[in-house]
């Protein structure tokens, strides 16, 4: 089976991505499972290889074709918008600039046949707000760049995996959002994904918004059987083995100890917390719906110790090996 060529962006150049990058990439089991070739600027990641101090080489390429894939040797394509010096630890709208530049690149690669996925390092939404580029993150960002009208996250970690319904809006507005239509989409596009994945039939839990699942209309004002319940149904009508609306509290505890395989999150805090606390050092954020296969981290630019070496690459390497299970089984 050939290695697939992953893509794999710098995110924002003043963060730990460059550093967790480097230190990933001088793992030979990282080597031995694709062909990584990093969208970004060759300079930061020399300078970043010298802070956590490993001798791989950065080879500049103009693109992914031309990464000779030598050992030792981490192909760049070098988009050079980081100045020297450039600080470590800040939010910048230089490094925001270069993030957006990035992430455009990628796509454009991944398009062109060049590469069969992306792996994103993190980027600061302030430094990406200050560079004009309004977009709440990755995802809304990637989703804008493919013309795509609605994708989801899921979140990967090893004990857990979850799908959002909503992410990056307010709790109140979120809940305004949910409807059985948007929920059956997003049930679908995760039951999809974990086929594409080798389950053959996976089992889902879909969590409800109040708590107790409302308790028969106790709490809330019925958002269960209005938003939820339909969506459920609809899918169970089609064969595939879903249950819901479920206690998110319940649900979560059962889906840690594996009688779930996907957990349906109706907002973002109700399915990060869960996945932060039980694997935040290797959780992976997949995107699904997009044209393109898509994974990241599962943190932040971490600004606190950027250019210190001390940042750990667990995560970027579990995003790396999602890649590569989720990539076209094709040479690149």
């Amino acid at each position: 089976m050939s290695r697939p060529t992953v893509a794999i962006t710098m995110g924002d150049a003043s963060g730990i991505g460059p550093e967790i990058i480097m230190k990933a990439l001088a793992r030979p089991d990282i080597a031995a499972l694709c062909r990584p070739v990093v969208i970004g600027d060759a300079e930061r990641l020399r300078e970043a290889g010298r802070i956590v101090e490993n001798n791989l080489t950065v080879q500049a390429v103009a693109s992914p074709r031309e990464a000779t894939d030598a050992p030792g040797t981490v192909a760049c394509v070098d988009l050079g918008l980081i100045p020297k010096d450039h600080p470590f630890g800040r939010v910048s709208p230089v490094s925001g600039e270069a993030a957006f530049r990035y992430i455009e690149r990628a796509v454009q690669v991944v398009q062109a046949g060049e590469a069969a996925a992306i792996c994103t390092a993190p980027l600061s939404k302030e430094a990406l707000h200050a560079a004009g580029h309004k977009y709440p993150g990755h995802t809304e960002l990637l989703a804008a760049l493919t013309g795509t009208p609605e994708v989801s996250m899921m979140l990967v970690s090893p004990k857990l995996r979850v799908i959002h319904v909503t992410t990056h809006i307010g709790l109140i507005d979120a809940i305004a959002r949910i409807e059985p239509g948007l929920v059956e989409r997003v049930i679908a596009r995760g039951h999809d994904t974990l086929v594409k994945a080798g389950l053959a039939n996976p089992r889902i839990g879909v969590c409800a918004i109040n708590p107790h699942a409302g308790e028969n209309g106790l709490f809330g004002r019925g958002e269960e059987a209005e938003k939820i319940t339909p969506a459920v149904q609809a899918c169970r009508a089609r064969g595939w083995r879903v249950e819901g609306p479920l206690p998110a509290d319940t649900l979560f505890f059962l889906a840690g100890r594996g009688d779930y395989d996907l957990v349906v999150a109706m907002y973002h805090d109700q399915g990060h917390g869960p996945i932060k606390v039980l694997g935040l050092e290797a959780g992976v954020n997949i995107t699904v719906g997009l044209p393109v296969i898509r994974t990241s981290v599962d943190h932040g630019t971490a600004f606190d110790i950027a250019g210190k070496g001390i940042a750990d690459e667990g995560s970027l390497v579990e995003a790396l090996r999602q890649a590569v299970d989720l990539a076209p089984r094709r040479a690149v």
